[in-house]
C-alpha cells in the first residue's frame, strides 16, 4: 500500500511553501535540509511552526517535507505554517474550526506597496519647496 501524502500551498508576501505531509514522527526536511539548517537557531520560527500541529494534537505524528521559495526567513516561516495548516485541513476536516479560530487559515494579504513615478517612495513624496 502506498503511503498517505498530504499536500497544500502556503502563502505570504511573495514566499511560497508547497508543503506535503504523511504519517510519521514529527522530521522536518525544509528544501532538502533540516529546519534548523534552513532556518538556523530561531527559536520563534520553531514555535511559529508547530503552532497548527499543537492546536490539532498532532505533534510527532506526521514528516513534514516543504519547498520555500521566494521572500525573506520571516516570510517563509509565516507561508510554511499556514501550508501546513491547510494540509492538516486535507488530513481531517474537523481540524478546520480550531485553525480557523487561531486565524491560521487565512493567507495574510499584506505586501509591498509599489513605488510610484514622481515620489520618493510608495507613499513618501518629496519634500515641497514654494520657492
Amino acid at each position: 500500500m502506498a503511503e498517505t501524502k498530504f499536500y497544500a500551498t502556503g502563502k505570504r508576501k511573495t514566499a511560497v511553501a508547497r508543503v506535503w505531509l504523511t504519517a510519521g514522527s514529527g522530521q522536518f526536511k525544509v528544501n532538502k535540509r533540516t529546519l534548523e539548517e534552513y532556518f538556523g537557531n530561531i527559536d520563534i520560527a520553531k514555535i511559529k511552526i508547530d503552532t497548527p500541529f499543537r492546536l490539532t494534537d498532532t505533534l510527532d505524528k506526521f514528516d513534514i517535507m516543504a519547498t520555500l521559495k521566494g521572500g525573506g526567513k520571516s516570510a517563509q516561516v509565516d507561508a510554511l505554517r499556514h501550508g501546513i495548516s491547510k494540509a492538516l485541513l486535507e488530513v481531517d476536516s474537523e481540524n478546520r474550526l480550531t485553525l480557523k479560530k487561531a486565524g491560521l487559515l487565512t493567507r495574510d494579504p499584506r505586501v509591498k506597496e509599489r513605488k510610484k513615478y514622481g515620489q520618493k517612495g510608495a507613499r513618501a513624496r518629496f519634500q515641497f519647496s514654494k520657492r
